[in-house]
């Protein structure tokens, strides 16, 4: 960590990370959109991509409201990624999604906490950002107590997830609306904590 308090450096970006909070929901809409539709278009149809957008890959308010979600800003206040973890049952997507969400409370002594919703905005991509996000998410939930992590991520995300340690174990096909379905990965990380 560099800088003090929240700030992290990348390459040669510097980037400050905060919980989210209500204000930062249209920005995050925002940079969700920009994400996927620069970075996820190698791995997924146009049609996948849009369906997505309105169901799975949109703002989850239960994270914003748990308080386990962050947001990535420029020394400049230019979001520039967001992401973090979940103490609830809950996989992956968001407010729209067309599956139905668990939220029941996890067990950090028997259960796995969720990873969640980690997008770097296309500007910024490459630069270690999406590690910095995944670090400090598994981070927040280890000090929770929780010593094992689990995710849905997508085809996009496999590569980083696995030089994180991450582990596949099985391979979803998650309905976006509009008869479209995306695959999503089920990966899974133990902490060395």
């Amino acid at each position: 960590m560099a800088g003090g308090p929240g700030f992290y450096t990348a390459r040669m970006e510097k980037f400050f990370l905060r919980i989210a909070t209500t204000e930062d929901v249209a920005r995050i809409r925002g940079l969700i959109n920009a994400s996927v539709r620069g970075l996820q278009a190698g791995d997924y149809s146009a049609a996948q991509i849009e369906g997505a957008l309105a169901t799975v890959f949109t703002v989850d308010s239960q994270l914003i409201a748990d308080g386990t979600y962050f947001v990535a800003l420029t020394e400049d206040g230019e979001l520039a990624g967001c992401g973090g973890w979940s103490f609830r049952k809950t996989l992956y997507g968001g407010d729209h999604q067309v599956e139905a969400i668990a939220p029941e409370r996890l067990d950090p002594a028997a259960d796995a906490a969720k990873i969640r919703a980690i997008f770097v905005h296309p500007k910024f991509a490459r630069m270690g950002l999406g590690s910095l996000i995944l670090a400090a998410a598994e981070d927040a939930a280890v000090e929770q107590g929780f010593s094992r992590f689990e995710m849905g991520s997508t085809l996009t995300g496999v590569t980083l997830y696995t030089l994180k340690g991450y582990r596949e174990v099985n391979r979803l096909l998650v309905p976006v609306g509009g008869g479209e379905e995306i695959e999503v990965v089920r990966m899974v990380k133990v902490s060395v904590v």
